[in-house]
């Protein structure tokens, strides 16, 4: 029987057809790693064809067994009506929630992005801080921002444009738009950081280079009026 670390191997060096049968036979064995990695290679058609339901079946049997990836992966088809299932919020932030108390980030993340806006759940700003900062002491970039923008408007916590700085200093050194972005907007408004235009007007040069659409249209603007050369 061969392990789960050989199925590893094999996809990581690219390897997907030995990646394929390894993991299929893992499966048969009721591995739950194995099924998640199964699930995946079928969904996106990875040393196989493409095939939405033995996508689904396997997710839904590793997620049975709670593998945290599963969960998430699961979640991820729930919240967008893909991969032969309903759209579901509801069992989108119920399968989310499994995944982050696992300490999956990105699963903390939704949790905290469903949680903000009401999606599949009640809108609770102070659980959504507490998700964003959960994914965020492991490093997620998104989460960073948006706990940034809560600390900055005093959404589920007091304002703080100290803590605002530090998490979207955060994004934007991971070179997140959204981040950089941001960033600007508190070294122009001078928020939690000394005013500084010049700073701000280079953040927004880097998020409108890294496709904000809001930093693209400042700067196309001022180089309409003359006022700067991008």
């Amino acid at each position: 029987m061969p392990t789960i670390e050989q199925a590893n191997d094999a996809y990581n060096r690219g390897d997907h057809t030995t990646a394929f049968t390894l993991y299929h036979e893992l499966a048969g064995s009721d591995s739950p790693a194995a099924q998640t990695s199964l699930a995946y290679m079928y969904q996106n058609g990875q040393g196989t064809q493409p095939d939405e339901a033995k996508a689904l079946l396997y997710y839904q049997k590793a997620s049975e067994k709670k593998e945290p990836y599963a969960l998430f992966n699961l979640a991820i088809l729930y919240a967008n009506g893909i991969g032969g299932v309903e759209n579901d919020q509801f069992k989108a932030h119920e399968l989310f929630m499994e995944a982050a108390v696992r300490e999956i980030p990105p699963a903390q993340y939704e949790v905290g992005l469903m949680l903000e806006r009401g999606l599949g759940c009640m809108q609770n700003y102070s659980e959504a801080a507490f998700w964003y900062e959960e994914a965020a002491k492991r490093g997620h970039l998104e989460a960073f921002n948006n706990l940034g923008v809560l600390y900055k408007e005093g959404h589920g916590v007091n304002v703080d444009y100290d803590r605002s700085f530090l998490c979207f200093s955060r994004a934007a050194e991971g070179d997140l738009a959204t981040g950089q972005y941001n960033l600007g907007l508190l070294y122009d408004q001078g928020l939690g950081v000394a005013e500084d235009h010049d700073k701000a007007l280079d953040l927004c040069r880097k998020a409108a280079y890294n496709g904000h659409e809001k930093a693209k249209e400042i700067i196309k603007g001022l180089q309409e009026d003359g006022k700067i050369v991008f």
